[in-house]
């Protein structure tokens, strides 16, 4: 039978060890071999691993910038774990951001 995890157990080291971690308590939650207490104890494990690992996201993401249009803007990112462009549009090419080097075309039309 796959070992529970323990009680009151250290923090990982890094978010890496955290993530290893939820996956193996992922694996044998999902192999159904774990009693009704084994499963609870991993559940509640795997629930502070998760918040553990949000956080740390959640910090990186906070410090982490991108450069965009010669501009610092802040990195975020969707539910799927894409970039997305400040103002939640998708980080691909999508031409708005070209009409600030268009001016000079216009200046004559107005």
């Amino acid at each position: 039978m796959a070992k529970t995890a323990a009680k009151d157990s250290p923090a990982p080291a890094t978010f890496e060890a955290a993530m290893a971690e939820l996956e193996r308590i992922v694996a044998s939650m999902e192999a159904g071999q774990l009693s009704l207490e084994a499963s609870l104890e991993n559940y509640r494990r795997g629930a502070e691993l998760l918040t553990l690992c949000q956080g740390q996201l959640q910090a990186v993401q906070d410090q982490v910038k991108v450069l965009e249009d010669g501009l610092l803007k802040d990195f975020t990112l969707d539910a799927a774990g894409a970039r997305v462009r400040p103002g939640g549009r998708s980080a691909g090419l999508d031409g708005d951001d070209a009409d600030s080097d268009d001016d000079d075309d216009d200046d004559g039309r107005d």
